[in-house]
């Protein structure tokens, strides 16, 4: 688990059309049933099992990171969760994602959010993806864009999208197609 992805640990070398995920000083290598640090990934980035204390979280921290970013690219809000604080960031979460979808979350994990927690996050109906587009983000969103975000922006770790799941997704399946007919070019 690299446990850090974000805007800033990603170098894309057009060019060579390569893309490398770096600084994996949080990374951690994934035993089943292992417990983790809660205190890794960058705020607007980490998953809602770590704002949540459930410290045997896996894989799919990672591609909760990816969401946030592909949010924040389609979208064009970066970050696109802004809270000042981690608790402020569930908040922001919960504000979009839904307090319904996070209580079912912590009753399947038989989890309780702190009191204070608890009365931050108050209660939200989930926001639909369309209420974010706007006149200069439109072009950059197509319903495969929305789904594939849909799939990576879930509370429960197990019901995202896995990395292999990810890759495909029909929102690249013009990427897969290009590079195809470039590989056959060659």
């Amino acid at each position: 688990m690299h446990r850090d992805v974000k805007p800033h640990n990603i170098m894309i070398d057009h060019e060579l059309r390569k893309l490398r995920l770096i600084d994996w000083g949080l990374a951690e290598f994934y035993h089943p049933g292992k417990e983790y640090n809660v205190r890794v990934a960058s705020r607007y980035f980490k998953g809602p099992e770590l704002l949540i204390d459930l410290q045997d979280y896996d894989y799919s921290l990672d591609m909760w990171s990816l969401g946030c970013m592909f949010a924040g690219m389609i979208f064009r809000k970066e970050p696109f969760f802004y809270g000042h604080d981690n608790n402020d960031q569930l908040v922001k979460i919960a504000k979009v994602v839904g307090t319904d979808e996070l209580n079912a979350y912590l009753n399947k994990y038989q989890l309780e959010l702190d009191p204070q927690l608890n009365a931050l996050v108050g209660r939200n109906s989930r926001k639909p993806w369309s209420k974010f587009i706007n006149a200069d983000n439109q072009h950059l969103v197509s319903l495969e864009a929305i789904d594939f975000l849909d799939k990576l922006l879930r509370y429960d770790h197990q019901e995202r999208l896995t990395a292999k799941e990810a890759m495909v997704h029909p929102y690249f399946s013009q990427v897969r197609a290009s590079e195809s007919c470039r590989m056959r070019g060659q």
